[in-house]
């Protein structure tokens, strides 16, 4: 896992003078369209604070200037003394997969986090498929566990991933957040990097509010964010609701639960009329924000 030079992004004043761009204009090298994105993105992030506001802020006007289908949020936790991630997708995505992103203990994360911190904690590149010759930006032992991990992702189409964070003044390897951008097929462009320079102080605190706010909720006690629960689904729907929300394709659904691809399509269809929902992305946006995920849960897979 090697990070492509340059090992730090060169500013806009440097991207304009290599491209002989006028000195005048949006900053960071902004059009019109991204500085008004940029905005929206300001604006709206005061009101996230909900795992549910998170994912639909990231799927708005965030995407202009940064365009992913796949986020993984990472937020120090003190009680556990380590990052704690939690991932974020648009497409559907094998649950080995999901399960890698997941996992704070995984040595691929805990690498990206190294290769990160080495790379000046700046907004970082990463190959996974890169067979350059450039020294590795975590240490040797590191890469070789991560292998087979590592090919969990390009199995799926993720051969590059845009990372940056937030460490402790000071102190660079105490990261307080990190987060890691993909999109299969999808490449990051320098620009996508300074993007992501300019957006990190509001992804970083308005992920760690999202946090602190649904930590708050699952303490004994704490009032139910939705008394009145939400569209009554059945058992069967109840189990495709699980499976939409690890990102199980319909013929993966009807492998494990031995439907038909055709059937399942028909229960998805059901699911998105009864939340109200256009495609699979809102209607597991809608179940994070009824807090149905835990009724769908009950209803596991076999």
């Amino acid at each position: 896992m090697c990070a492509s030079p340059p090992s730090h992004f060169p500013s806009s004043d440097e991207t304009d003078r290599e491209a002989g761009a006028p000195d005048a204009g949006p900053p960071a090298g902004l059009s019109v369209a991204q500085c008004e994105a940029l905005v929206r993105v300001i604006e709206a992030a005061p009101q996230v604070r909900r795992r549910h506001h998170f994912f639909l802020w990231n799927q708005g006007p965030l995407q202009r200037l940064l365009p992913h289908q796949v986020v993984v949020c990472g937020a120090y936790q003190r009680q556990r003394k380590e990052l704690v991630h939690d991932a974020f997708h648009s497409v559907v995505l094998p649950g080995a997969v999901l399960e890698l992103l997941s996992d704070s203990r995984a040595p691929f994360m805990r690498g990206l986090g190294a290769a990160w911190v080495q790379g000046g904690c700046r907004a970082l590149c990463i190959e996974l498929a890169s067979t350059a010759t450039a020294a590795p930006v975590v240490p040797h032992t590191a890469v070789d566990c991560a292998a087979a991990q590592r090919d969990l992702l390009l199995g799926c189409g993720i051969g590059e991933l845009l990372v940056h964070g937030v460490s402790r003044p000071q102190r660079p390897h105490e990261i307080e957040s990190l987060f890691v951008f993909a999109t299969p097929g999808g490449r990051s462009t320098v620009q996508h990097a300074l993007h992501l320079e300019l957006l990190m102080p509001f992804v970083h605190s308005t992920w760690r509010r999202v946090q602190g706010l649904e930590g708050e909720l699952r303490q004994p006690g704490a009032p139910a964010a939705h008394p009145s629960g939400g569209p009554a689904l059945s058992a069967r729907e109840r189990q495709i609701l699980a499976g939409l929300c690890r990102g199980l394709s319909n013929q993966q659904l009807g492998e494990q639960l031995g439907l038909s691809p055709l059937t399942v399509k028909n229960h998805v269809q059901k699911i998105l009329r009864k939340l109200g929902a256009a495609n699979r992305t809102q209607a597991v946006a809608s179940a994070l924000s009824l807090d149905l995920l835990a009724c769908a849960a009950d209803a596991t897979l076999p």
